[in-house]
């Protein structure tokens, strides 16, 4: 049986101290809003942000999308302060910044629990310098909250000292070794950012190559990439269509007391049919929320 898969094909940084902002993102389609404390928000502008932001979350109005606050690092001043107002807020997930070992998981934990958070709020982890890439596994298994690990190109880059290249091979072991951390624990894996706001093509290949690698979904920059996002990490009405296919096939196979089965010239297992079955979830929870 396929577990509940709850689409995260477009994650949305919303500036903390940005009203206007705030606001509109009630409209905008996209799966999931994080709400910005940290990179979008200068240091005299941290606690009026984080004031604006649990007032817009107690409002409402945001529907079925995946509300997450990125905090300050637990080793500034304003990390503390964020995680107690954190775990009064209506949110999903707390997304940590730059992460480097399972030690800082831990310690939000703890104080997520002392400030008397839900036990259903997840963390989600950036992992955007070496030593977080290298960390990745132990990263990944640090908690029973821990959801999904989300990878921070922008930085990573930076540290790396590579190219800003198309085909964004300079971070490719990086990109993979996320993936694996996540598959291997169960979390979801979010690709990072694009900059280039003018750059229709280059963000569209961006995303189909995050698609074939294994990531569920992007974050985002700016609301209109929200629309490419959605349309490229979720399943095309051919892949459905071979879906349900794969799944009938295997299923008379199965009456037929057969355990392989070919569709269109390729050999079928139970492996296809899981796939299968995730690509129609996915795409029925899609529906679900549009």
């Amino acid at each position: 049986m396929t577990q509940s898969i709850r689409p995260r094909r477009s994650l949305l940084f919303m500036p903390g101290a940005n009203a206007r902002a705030l606001e509109k993102a009630r409209e905008l389609p996209a799966d999931g809003l994080i709400f910005d404390l940290e990179d979008a928000v200068a240091p005299e502008a941290k606690e009026l942000a984080r004031a604006a932001v649990a007032a817009t979350l107690r409002h409402g109005g945001y529907g079925k999308r995946e509300l997450v606050l990125r905090v300050n690092a637990l080793d500034t001043e304003w990390g503390a302060p964020d995680l107690a107002a954190a775990a009064a807020m209506p949110l999903d997930a707390v997304l940590l910044p730059k992460v480097e070992s399972a030690e800082r998981v831990h310690e939000t934990v703890t104080q997520l629990d002392r400030a008397g958070a839900p036990g259903n709020l997840a963390i989600w982890c950036m992992i955007e310098t070496p030593r977080g890439v290298l960390a990745a596994a132990e990263i990944a298994a640090a908690s029973p909250r821990l959801a999904a690990l989300v990878m921070g190109t922008s930085d990573l880059s930076k540290d790396l000292r590579v190219r800003d290249t198309p085909d964004r091979l300079p971070l490719l072991t990086s990109l993979q070794l996320l993936l694996l951390a996540a598959r291997a624990h169960g979390l979801a894996a979010l690709d990072g950012v694009h900059l280039g706001l003018a750059d229709d093509a280059g963000f569209a290949a961006a995303c189909a190559q995050g698609r074939a690698f294994g990531f569920d979904g992007k974050t985002l920059i700016h609301p209109r990439q929200i629309d490419p996002a959605n349309a490229a990490f979720a399943p095309g009405a051919d892949e459905v269509a071979q879906a349900r296919k794969i799944i009938a096939a295997h299923e008379a196979a199965l009456a037929a007391g057969k355990g392989i089965v070919v569709v269109g010239g390729r050999l079928v297992e139970n492996l296809h049919v899981e796939a299968a079955q995730r690509t129609l979830a996915l795409a029925e929870a899609i529906e679900e929320r549009s």
